[in-house]
């Protein structure tokens, strides 16, 4: 079975992008391959109509944007999507030793994992370390992926609860530790001088003392490789499709635009804004919550010579398109969904309203959407919760905290989203790529 090309470099993407920090790390090795300039948040910018350039906020946020030709009259036009994805972090001094030496590790939930989907896989861990330096404030920072199966969270056995199929309250704190193996009391000492199995782990990955580990934020994370599944291939199968998927392919879509300018200034600045920390409700300086995109527009008019009055007028000519996965209509819960307003899986990229405002999709926005959907040729579907279930929100509103700012809130339809391993269409993601495309190119 052959694969689409974007959906190639999608699953080479989610395969190597294991957590925030690593996602944002292939983000950026792509836009530098496409000609893209870092810009650095503590240092003087040079930015020029046409130029290509991309900021990092904590490693673990990333904005990319080819500059236009007059935003003041066109805006800035972004596409928004986040880097992280539910999980399990490890916290400091994890450690937990039993019988036999079995070793496990204390975690927490980060944002809301299906829990029971994490049980019985192979699991690995991966984050960042920061490492003692000459300067107390500029600590060395390492990222660290061990791509191997080091750990697992074991289920109990059926037998010693034989209610399990009728459901099984699950503990974090009891539950969902995963184990890292069994050790020697001899291991366990050497493990106890050096500050415990993390730190002895960490400084054989990254090939440093120990003793030079300050701190670290390490997620687990499921092993499995990205995969196509269903009769003919339509799906395909993937922990942190949502929202690493949305992000990629406005990437995708960014550096097409990169492309097809060669140099020239857009009329409008293109913007790929990808936030962290979503799942936990985007209050960090990374998340959407936060002054960060508003900051980034304002710069950029101060460095050209545009006034607050042209701030205003970019703010007011500028729209966001909120990219952050959808609810696929299940064929086993009919029951779940709005009775006719539920996407399927393989129906083209999802328009999300709601009447309480938890997405930023008015009718305008949603206008503009189904639009560029036309104009792509892709059909479009509309997402809105069952009238007696609440929904959640996402960047868009978040967004619209901080910057008054038009736009729409869309996704791809999913499956199973927070599990372990969610399920989305093939087709859906090649055509939300074609629209995203078609948004930057109607500034050309």
């Amino acid at each position: 079975m052959q694969t689409e090309p974007i959906i190639d470099r999608l699953f080479e993407s989610l395969s190597v992008s294991t957590c925030n920090f690593l996602a944002v790390e292939r983000i950026a090795s792509l836009l530098r391959q496409a000609g893209f300039q870092e810009l650095c948040r503590e240092d003087s910018w040079e930015v020029a109509p046409g130029g290509k350039y991309f900021m990092t906020i904590n490693g673990s946020a990333l904005f990319a944007f080819i500059e236009g030709r007059n935003p003041t009259e066109n805006g800035v036009k972004i596409i928004s999507a986040h880097s992280d994805s539910p999980g399990f972090k490890i916290k400091t001094s994890p450690e937990i030793v039993g019988d036999g030496g079995v070793v496990k590790l204390n975690v927490e939930k980060y944002g809301g994992p299906i829990m029971y989907t994490w049980f019985d896989r192979p699991l690995s861990v991966s984050g960042r370390v920061m490492l003692q330096s000459d300067d107390p404030f500029s600590p060395e920072e390492r990222l660290v992926d061990f791509r191997r199966p080091i750990a697992t969270i074991p289920h109990l056995a059926i037998h010693f609860n034989r209610a399990v199929n009728e459901g099984n309250r699950l503990s974090v704190q009891k539950d969902m530790l995963p184990v890292v193996g069994y050790f020697s009391k001899e291991e366990l000492e050497e493990f106890r001088k050096e500050g415990g199995f993390v730190r002895h782990a960490l400084a054989r990955e990254l090939n440093v003392e120990s003793e030079r580990i300050l701190d670290y934020e390490l997620m687990l994370y499921p092993l499995s490789k990205p995969l196509r599944v269903g009769y003919n291939g339509e799906y395909f199968q993937s922990a942190r499709i949502d929202d690493l998927s949305m992000a990629f392919a406005a990437i995708e879509a960014l550096i097409d635009a990169s492309e097809r300018l060669k140099g020239a200034a857009p009329e409008a600045t293109l913007m790929a804004a990808i936030f962290d920390n979503e799942e936990t409700g985007s209050g960090t300086k990374q998340g959407a919550a936060s002054p960060v995109l508003r900051d980034l527009i304002d710069r950029l008019g101060r460095k050209n010579g545009r006034s607050d009055e042209d701030l205003y007028r970019t703010i007011a000519n500028s729209f966001m398109i909120s990219a952050d996965d959808a609810h696929g209509w299940h064929p086993n819960y009919n029951e779940k969904y709005d009775p006719t307003n539920h996407p399927v899986l393989g129906g083209g990229p999802v328009v999300k309203i709601n009447a309480n405002c938890k997405y930023m999709t008015d009718a305008r926005g949603g206008a503009v959407f189904r639009a560029l959907c036309k104009a792509a040729g892709v059909n479009c579907q509309s997402f809105v919760n069952h009238s007696d279930v609440a929904g959640g929100s996402t960047l868009g509103n978040i967004s619209s905290s901080q910057l008054d700012i038009n736009g729409v809130d869309v996704g791809a339809a999913i499956w199973a989203m927070h599990s372990a391993a969610e399920t989305a269409a093939v087709s859906d993601h090649i055509d939300m790529v074609k629209v995203f495309c078609q948004f930057f190119r109607s500034y050309h």
